[in-house]
């Protein structure tokens, strides 16, 4: 069974914490991003942790290591469990991560192959396989891979074993969970719950089909 991640990518602390909180019963991790923490301030987290769950910092890191390592420094300083990097910048910049987040009892997931239609410009065959074996190489917890791209992620997992994937690019970009979610790990669903009407009965209706791919 699939876990469901919520990408929180709101830009008011209200609407945050509200979906949160309204959410939280159906989810089993929220990811914040850039649009909510430049909108409302890294403290944004603090609340939103107050909902028990895991929060996972998708800022995709892509510096040298010394600013890999302060950046990821502050983020489990909030109360992240997760953090998310780029694999791009290198095995120096990735290790940053790695050690940092397992200095601090959490995780750090490295973007391979990215979930719109653009990624194939770069993050695509032969790039990502790269990027994954940097993973294993590095001792990162997991990857990041798309779910518009099923078949891109199934060779990812080849590559991989048994680490995790988060996968993006569920609801509003046209991936499908039931293509994906005996696959990974977890997919990230974002704009299909919390621009939703009833936010909560989205985020519901997400946990029932991840919950129904491996009876």
């Amino acid at each position: 069974m699939a876990d469901v991640i919520l990408a929180l990518d709101v830009k008011t602390r209200e609407a945050a914490v509200t979906i949160a909180h309204e959410t939280a019963p159906y989810l089993d991790a929220i990811k914040i991003g850039y649009p909510l923490v430049l909108a409302a301030g890294l403290g944004i987290a603090d609340e939103i942790s107050m909902e028990g769950l895991p929060l996972i910092a998708d800022f995709k890191v892509a510096d040298i290591p010394n600013t890999t390592r302060l950046i990821a420094e502050e983020v489990f300083a909030h109360g992240f469990s997760g953090i998310i990097c780029h694999g791009f910048v290198g095995r120096d910049s990735v290790l940053a991560c790695v050690e940092t987040a397992h200095d601090h009892d959490g995780e750090c997931y490295v973007v391979t192959e990215m979930s719109h239609p653009g990624a194939v410009d770069f993050f695509h065959g032969g790039i990502a396989e790269r990027i994954a074996a940097l993973v294993c190489e590095t001792g990162a917890d997991g990857i990041i891979a798309p779910a518009t791209r099923p078949e891109r992620t199934q060779i990812l997992r080849t590559r991989i074993g048994t680490k995790k994937i988060l996968s993006p690019g569920v609801g509003a970009q046209g991936g499908d969970p039931s293509a994906i979610a005996e696959i990974v790990d977890g997919i990230i669903v974002g704009r299909a719950i919390y621009e939703s009407e009833d936010p909560a009965r989205a985020a519901q209706e997400y946990a029932r089909m991840c919950s129904t791919q491996k009876i």
